[in-house]
């Protein structure tokens, strides 16, 4: 944890992927002030699988879902929504009416790291 789930409805290149992973992760390391090592990010192509409803006919859409430790202020979680959802405007040409951006928030000890020690410690400001 943090996992940074991207379902898209188009498909993409690796190296547009790998790129767009990168820069998710470091936006969220220097934003949530993270060990960078903590993050995993998905980018699971479902082409034609995410719809985004309207009055009328659904179409296309994209939805980045962030399970993430709870502890972080509302100021700083819309300030990382702002930045992840405009890396991925900029790196996959998605578009605002496309994609959506969720959080699911969870205690520390919920995620297990086996390389940084087992479970994780509740956040605390200023970690990484």
């Amino acid at each position: 944890m943090p996992y940074l789930q991207l379902d898209v409805s188009r498909r993409y290149s690796v190296e547009q992927k790998r790129r767009l992973a990168k820069r998710l992760g470091a936006i969220y390391a220097r934003v949530m002030q993270a060990n960078v090592r903590r993050i995993s990010i998905a980018i699971r192509e479902l082409e034609a699988g995410v719809w985004r409803c309207t009055e009328d006919e659904p179409y296309p859409a994209a939805l980045l879902m962030c399970d993430i430790r709870s502890g972080r202020p509302p100021e700083q979680r819309t300030r990382l929504a702002e930045e992840l959802l405009a890396a991925c405007q900029e790196e996959l040409a998605l578009t605002i009416e496309e994609i959506n951006l969720e959080f699911t928030q969870h205690p520390g000890d919920e995620m297990y790291h086996p390389l940084l020690g087992g479970l994780s410690d509740d956040w605390r400001e200023g970690e990484a």
